[in-house]
Parts: structure tokens; sequence; C-alpha cells
């Protein structure tokens, strides 16, 4: 497994000129550098915000960082005999961040981006979709009783409300769906039914469904704009693999401890890690 942070987010570092204050604490300064920092060390987490609150969101962690900082300062906690070990730490890691950022974030442009859209997502053949409605029972007999009245003209929707266990679908109805979205037997009968047409009863695990389609369409293949951030990340991914294989193959790596190199080799085996070179034999001859 890569230990890199690989899914980061790709987010430009300011330059010095229009580095802009974005906030102060106690008249220390917090600029747009230091939130692009951060949003490199948040990475993949940022996702789980809406774009306009990212920033917001960024800027929050950093006056976090800052207010705990001077409260550890004021503790004289960076007079501990820990601290130097830990600084050595972090600077090492922004050594780091910053050969990250310069060979493989950098290393990823929009035409790499757009190559791989162009070859693997643009050509592809549009997805059929289907919206359909269900009616979810215990039985076989009582699926049957709900076909025949449904047969007889009685609402879909109506039934569902009264009859179906799944009282998540509102009136039955489950929205579109694509392959491999549904159990096999229920899917391969609601892709088999036309618009409108009603299905016999039909088993799955949950119990016997009656389906009802109720549209169908191709689904849209996405535009460069909306997976270009995914495959950015994806490109980042494998440029970091990459980049560290080599790195790792030109370095000596020796593991000290008997009980992490024997979980390494065992990890090599199984394919879940690279494997380790043997070590040199230093004896003389």
């Amino acid at each position: 497994m890569l230990l890199f942070a690989a899914f980061i987010t790709l987010v430009p570092l300011s330059a010095a000129a229009d580095d802009a204050v974005m906030a102060r604490i106690d008249g220390v300064e917090i600029k747009q550098s230091d939130l692009d920092f951060a949003a490199s060390e948040v990475g993949p987490r940022l996702g789980n915000y809406r774009p306009e609150d990212r920033k917001r969101v960024l800027l929050q962690y950093v006056i976090e960082n800052e207010l705990m900082a001077a409260a550890g300062e004021k503790d004289k906690l960076d007079q501990t005999d820990t601290f130097p070990a830990r600084v050595k730490y972090h600077s090492r890691r922004a050594l780091r961040d910053a050969y990250f950022d310069a060979s493989i974030t950098g290393g990823v442009t929009d035409a790499d981006a757009k190559k791989i859209y162009d070859e693997k997502i643009a050509s592809m053949t549009p997805e059929q979709e289907v919206h359909a409605r269900h009616i979810l029972v215990g039985t076989e007999e009582e699926a049957k009783e709900i076909a025949e009245r449904l047969k007889k003209g009685e609402d879909f929707a109506a039934l569902a409300k009264e009859k179906s266990k799944d009282t998540n679908a509102e009136g039955g109805d489950l929205g579109f769906f694509a392959r491999g979205q549904m159990l096999k037997p229920f899917e391969d009968a609601a892709f088999a039914l036309d618009v409108g047409e009603i299905s016999d009863p039909v088993q799955t695990q949950f119990g016997w469904h009656i389906i009802k389609v109720e549209e169908k369409r191709d689904q849209a293949v996405p535009s460069f704009d909306q997976v270009k951030s995914a495959i950015e990340a994806q490109l980042v991914q494998q440029k970091a693999q990459a980049v560290v294989t080599g790195l790792r193959n030109a370095a000596k790596i020796e593991i000290v401890d008997p009980e992490i190199k024997r979980s390494m080799d065992d990890a090599a085996l199984r394919g879940e890690a690279p494997p380790l070179p043997e070590p040199e034999d230093n004896e003389d001859h």
C-alpha cells in the first residue's frame, strides 16, 4: 500500500505577491498560503463539504491550529525534551510535502486528465437506466393477489402504500437505477419490462416483488468538468505510486526490528506491500 496521502486537493500555492491576509489572531496574521498548506494536509476530507464552504472550513482549521499552538507556547511545551524530535519530524514532513507538490501534483496537468477522459469516458456507450416502482410482500401468494388487483386497474402507487413492506419507497418509487445497483433477479425483471408494463412476481432475498417500469432513459456521459477532479486524483495516486517505487528501489532500506520485518515480509507475500531487499552480507570473504 502506498504510504502517501495521494488524494490531496490540487490547490496551487499562493505566490508571495498575492498572499492575502485572511484573518488575525492576537495580531498574528493568517494568510492565504496558510490555507493552501492546510488544504494539502486536510486532503480528501474537504470533499465532505460544499465547494463554497471549503475556504471557511480551512480558515477555521488554521485558526484552531494557531490557538492551540499559542496555548502550547504559553505552557512552554516548546521547551520540553521531546519537542526537538517533533520539530525534526515535521520538518521532514514539510520537505516531503514540498517534493510531493513539485514532483507529483505538479506533474499532473489538465491535458493529462483530458487525455484520460477522451480515451476512457467520452467514448463510452451511454448506459440505460430504468425508473421503476415495486411492491414488496412476504409470500408468492400475496404477490399473485396484488398482481390480480393491478390487472383489474387498481393504482400501483396506492397499492404499494397499502401493501408494500418497503416503507422507504413512497408509493413504491425507486427512482432511476442502472444495472448493478439492484439484486440480479430484480434487475433482470425490471430491464426486461417495457415502459408501463408490470411484472409477474419476482423473488429475491427480501421477499416477493411486483415491479412496474415508469420510464427508461440513457444515462448521460459525464462532462469533463464533472469528472476532472476525480481523474486528476487518480493520476496523482498513480504518479505517486511510481515515484515512491523508484525512490524505494534506489534506496538502501534496512528494517532493524525483527517483528516488524516479519510482518512486512508477510505483507509482501500477500501482495499488500512491496518486498524488502535482502540485507547485504557484510562478512569478509
